[in-house]
């Protein structure tokens, strides 16, 4: 599809306001049906007039994972020339980096890693500086990571903040009439409950930044873009089902049921959030669904953009990119800067204010959620998408026709139903509301809300060959089962204690980390107290143990090998 044009809906059928720009008046909605031009060939909307004379004009440079290594500048520094360039001679500039910014990875010969320490953090503000604008950073899941120079989390961060310049992890900026960059940081890596790779807002700034966007509100003029390093439930931006959707750390407090919905629901009782950008999954902006617009499973009235990486060695498809925001009271255009291809800039998408309101045909017009009038989106065609790298997460649609209504028994009890076929794709509610799926050969679950992917709650390898049931379980309840044709085994998959049936299945790495240094300490004593060249087989023994025993006797300790 080379253009879309998408309409945000009213909220309710009583009497409203909506924008005329230039006059910063307000007048009477009028509803209208919405347009969709996907297949059609609508002309581009000109290009927005920045001047200097107009307070509410305004250019961002927006960094995705920077992911700074001393030993491998060469691309850093290019693409910071690259940026300097499209910002040169711009309206207002300010530059804001995603975080991560240094490599994971023992890059100066310490046994540490790079990232999250002081030498990080200096070298970072360093780069920064050298924009030569205004800039700010929002904290990624990386940013806290030295974990041999700084005993916890909170010290950590303020080494972070000094050597930044920050206040606070999170950050607001007026910066021009009526324009309001809000920025949210990542705050734990050591106390992290399960994968150190969630980025994990904590609760006072969520509580402040609901607060802050509820004074900046749309009816009043404001435009506010929002900057995270991970995007948040319901965006559906393109996330990867082998990486973040299993590892638990696609989304703002992935693994919080309650926080990480937040974000969402501010989003669509606050038609003022025009933008939120991301970056954390390393993919280019060469993706339809690197961007997403007002619509799908309500996103209110914001664009979602996913940030690419300026390095070769951080970026998963080898492209590198960076975004280019640039806007006024009318609207405010997209782009990518391409740093394979000299710094050159590419417009992605022009979002225009109209002085009509676009109805989405399928909103409930009687519903309490407020909406923006009108936000008019035009997704420019360009020669890069690339629709088949990168396989994506499914994510359900309440249409979509792969929905197991009631489902009650054997679910795929037909040859021509295969579980274990990447195609195959089919989505159920159990009866205590959960959601799950199979694809890409796993059973997946998908919050009950937005129907967004939270992770693996079968894998490949347990999926192969089995039949999926799903029964009654004598309690009012419904229960998952595998079993093979061969046998007569039953295997229960069980609900986690919260309820929810995804694995978290990766832990701390401050944790993992601690115990990889032991089995090798354990592996170099082994070998000088035998005197031998060939490494030993090194095994742990962990806690706590999941069983439906009572008592520990009984209970075997038996190490395993953790890389198995």
């Amino acid at each position: 599809a080379s253009t879309a044009v998408v309409g945000v809906a009213v909220a309710s059928l009583g009497a409203a306001t909506t924008r005329r720009r230039k006059q910063r008046e307000r007048k009477a909605k009028v509803r209208v049906l919405a347009t969709n031009a996907i297949d059609s060939e609508l002309e581009p909307p000109p290009a927005l007039n920045l001047s200097e004379d107009d307070p509410s004009a305004f250019t961002l440079g927006i960094l995705g994972d920077l992911h700074l290594d001393p030993r491998d500048t060469e691309h850093s520094f290019e693409g910071r020339e690259h940026m300097k360039k499209a910002l040169e001679g711009s309206v207002r500039p300010f530059v804001v980096s995603l975080g991560d910014l240094g490599e994971s990875k023992d890059c100066n010969e310490t046994k540490q890693l790079f990232s999250g320490t002081t030498e990080c953090f200096k070298m970072a503000r360093e780069f920064l500086d050298g924009f030569g604008a205004k800039f700010d950073v929002v904290g990624g899941n990386h940013d806290l990571e030295g974990i041999d120079e700084f005993g916890t989390d909170e010290q950590n961060l303020e080494a972070y903040l000094h050597h930044l310049g920050k206040e606070t992890p999170q950050f607001a900026h007026v910066v021009a009439e009526k324009v309001l960059l809000v920025g949210l940081g990542s705050t734990a890596f050591r106390t992290a409950k399960y994968t150190s790779h969630e980025v994990s807002i904590d609760k006072k700034q969520l509580e402040w930044f609901e607060k802050i966007i509820k004074e900046h509100p749309d009816e009043e003029g404001w435009q506010v873009f929002c900057f995270s390093h991970a995007p948040i439930i319901g965006s559906a931006l393109r996330v990867l089902q082998e990486c973040h959707v299993v590892n638990g750390c696609c989304w703002l407090n992935h693994c919080d049921a309650v926080d990480s919905k937040r974000f969402i629901q501010c989003v669509r009782q606050n038609p003022c959030v025009k933008a939120w950008f991301s970056g954390h999954f390393h993919l280019s902006h060469d993706y339809q669904d690197s961007i997403t617009f007002p619509g799908g499973n309500n996103r209110g009235s914001c664009v979602f953009a996913q940030t690419g990486c300026m390095t070769a060695r951080s970026s998963r498809d080898g492209r590198r990119h960076s975004r280019l925001l640039r806007g006024n009271s009318e609207g405010f255009e997209i782009c990518t800067v391409d740093h394979s291809k000299g710094g050159k800039v590419r417009l992605d998408a022009t979002i225009t204010f109209s002085d009509q309101c676009e109805v989405d045909p399928d909103t409930d017009l009687m519903s309490d959620a407020p909406r923006a009038c009108s936000t008019m989106v035009y997704a420019h065609k360009h020669e890069d998408f690339d629709h088949d790298k990168w396989f994506q997460a499914y994510v359900p649609q309440e249409d979509d026709a792969c929905y197991i209504v009631n489902p009650d028994g054997t679910l795929n009890d037909t040859d021509d139903i295969d579980f274990t076929n990447p195609d195959q794709v089919c989505w159920w509610h159990m009866k205590d509301g959960a959601v799950l799926g199979v694809h890409n050969g796993m059973i997946i679950e998908y919050d009950s809300m937005t129907l967004a992917p939270l992770g693996m709650v079968v894998s490949r390898d347990e999926l192969m060959e089995r039949r999926v049931a799903v029964i009654d379980d004598q309690w009012g309840g419904s229960a998952l089962v595998l079993y093979n044709d061969g046998d007569n085994d039953v295997t229960v998959v069980q609900p986690n204690e919260d309820g929810s049936y995804w694995r978290k299945v990766v832990r701390n790495k401050m944790h993992r980390m601690r115990e990889m240094r032991r089995m090798s300490a354990a592996k170099k004593w082994m070998k000088g107290i035998r005197n031998i060249e060939e490494d030993p087989k090194v095994l742990s023994s962990y806690g706590p143990y999941t069983t439906t025993a009572g008592r520990v006797m009984g209970l075997s300790t038996r190490a395993i090998n953790p890389k198995a």
